[in-house]
């Protein structure tokens, strides 16, 4: 596995995620992390947020993965449709795949969200990697990359 998880590219798209995210690739050996996160523009309608509000958001998660993972890349990206833009960043990065962890919610809740992790999965082109989440530890401390 260690291969396959040679360089990544790991999205998220809020702190807790961010975290959850970095402490599940923390828990496996890996090579280098690209963090990402995707600020969906709207396409010529009106965004969800400012998207200087939405970059300090990205600082923020990448804050959090970096509390676990330690000094990691970190990209923001802009597209229409995130599924899409984070193949864009694998491929920008060379990744050998994308890691993903389970975000829960409710079948209703994934439909209406658009169910951006089972698009990673059955439309992708790069290899993605559904790591199981991982408990926070008392202890934790903050890996250089090494695993």
């Amino acid at each position: 596995m260690a291969d396959l998880l040679d360089r990544v590219v790991l999205p998220v798209d809020s702190e807790e995620d961010a975290e959850s995210s970095a402490r599940a690739l923390a828990d496996q050996e890996y090579g280098e992390v690209v963090v990402v996160n995707v600020i969906e523009k709207a396409g010529g309608a009106p965004d969800k947020a400012g998207v200087e509000q939405r970059e300090l958001a990205a600082e923020e998660m990448f804050e959090a993965a970096k509390s676990v993972l330690g000094d990691i890349e970190t990209e923001i990206y802009y597209g229409t449709d995130v599924v899409e833009t984070i193949f864009e960043a694998a491929a920008d990065h060379d990744a050998t795949a994308v890691v993903v962890t389970p975000r829960g919610g409710s079948r209703f809740v994934q439909l209406i969200t658009g169910d951006v992790a089972l698009r990673l999965i059955t439309e992708n082109d790069h290899p993605v990697v559904v790591l199981p989440d991982s408990e926070p530890s008392t202890d934790e401390e903050v890996t250089d990359g090494d695993g």
